[in-house]
């Protein structure tokens, strides 16, 4: 849930990605994927956008990123993207390609834009040619509409739970500005910027240079600081997409509005990447875990990141059990700069750990401080005034379940 500020910020209630002026967005069950949801869908503009986009780092990046990638290294400008779930269209060598492209042609027709202008989101099983017999046949019946994000984030689900979106409005300039997301992702999940889609939408109008700075800035503090299982999905994409219908004045890193805008959209990135951590595969409980004082913000970064994707945490946290030294075993083996007479640890309101040692509080103390369906832990490194904050879940047997048959 997001909390607003007057001064800053309103949260939009029912907020989508489709709640800023100008966006559009539909989907409907094409048969890609066997549960009979919707799984076909097209996320456009009325208007041309500037468009900036992270994806992953994986070596193996599919062809729906492969694509996307290349569109805009050529040019910071798209329209729309148009998108499936239920198959990642990764591995699948040229055909790959050539399907991602079909993709774009056939949905550009639909909106009578040049095929330059759509990118390409696809997320599901790898290996597995995309049907596009499906994907011909349904996609010209996709109807786009302003009130259809909701539809559109329930149609990019694969094993979430619950859709998971956001909308806030700040004013820029004496004006209403708009911004409107929505994302997927519950396994597969270690952003390197899970199988984590984002599309993000607004009606600010911002300059080339300083959205891709924006944007990159958000993604390090929000999506890269979620975990679910350690794995980086071959399709993760991120876009931002500003199409100025607000008639605000175009943002750059110098406007005296810019870092209002930068700190809104964290605000919504950090609300949708809570709403993954909670929804992991599997997962009970959602861990939020603070280090301050490390030397660096990248060993802050670091240190965080270790002790959300350590699996004896994560295991630990399930059975809401305060073994406090795999905290310390994991921060130990993270790559930041610790001291292990200095480190201190809570779990909850309870300190645990102090100068490296137990305080000596009761398990049962302690135990009760990971009850409900979120725990919060905060490390204090003694070293420095850097500080980050990552999140993650619990790991389950729901969670061995679910990827033992994923594709049977």
């Amino acid at each position: 849930m997001i909390a607003s500020s007057a001064d800053t910020f309103t949260a939009l209630p029912n907020g989508s990605s489709t709640s800023a002026r100008g966006f559009r967005a539909g989907a409907l069950p094409a048969g890609i994927k066997a549960s009979g949801r919707p799984d076909l869908g097209i996320w456009a503009s009325d208007a041309p956008c500037v468009a900036v986009a992270t994806f992953t780092q994986n070596a193996f990046p599919a062809a729906p990123v492969v694509l996307s990638r290349e569109r805009l290294n050529a040019q910071p400008h798209a329209q729309a993207v148009v998108f499936n779930a239920g198959n990642a269209n990764a591995c699948n060598g040229q055909r790959g390609l050539e399907d991602a492209r079909e993709m774009a042609r056939l949905a550009a027709e639909q909106l009578g834009i040049q095929p330059e202008l759509v990118l390409v989101a696809e997320t599901g099983i790898i290996g597995v040619p995309l049907p596009m017999e499906l994907v011909r046949a349904n996609l010209p019946r996709v109807q786009l509409k302003p009130e259809g994000g909701h539809e559109a984030a329930q149609a990019i689900m694969t094993t979430d739970t619950r859709i998971k979106e956001a909308a806030v409005a700040l004013e820029i300039g004496g004006r209403e500005v708009r911004i409107g997301a929505m994302t997927k992702g519950v396994g597969m999940i270690y952003p390197n910027m899970a199988t984590m889609l984002a599309f993000i939408g607004t009606d600010a109008a911002l300059d080339p240079s300083f959205a891709k700075t924006a944007l990159k800035r958000v993604v390090d503090r929000t999506f890269n600081m979620i975990t679910v299982d350690g794995d980086t999905s071959t399709n993760d994409s991120c876009f931002l997409f500003a199409n100025g219908l607000s008639g605000t004045a175009t943002l750059t890193q110098d406007s005296p509005d810019a870092e209002r805008f930068v700190n809104a959209l964290e605000v919504v990135c950090t609300d949708l990447a809570r709403k993954m951590a909670a929804d992991g595969e599997g997962a009970t409980k959602l861990l939020q875990v603070d280090v301050t004082g490390a030397a660096t913000d990248a060993d802050a970064r670091k240190a965080a990141r270790s002790v959300v994707g350590s699996s004896l945490v994560k295991a630990a946290l399930f059975g809401e059990d305060p073994n406090w030294g795999r905290v310390f075993a994991a921060l130990g083996n993270s790559g930041a700069e610790v001291d292990n007479t200095r480190a201190a640890l809570w779990i909850g309101s309870l300190q645990i750990a102090r100068d490296g040692v137990g305080t000596g509080v009761s398990k049962d103390d302690a135990r009760a401080q990971m009850h409900g369906s979120e725990v919060s832990m905060r490390v204090d490194l003694g070293l420095g005034s850097a500080s980050a904050r990552a999140w993650g879940c619990d790991l389950t047997e729901a969670y061995v379940v679910e990827n033992s048959a994923y594709s049977t």
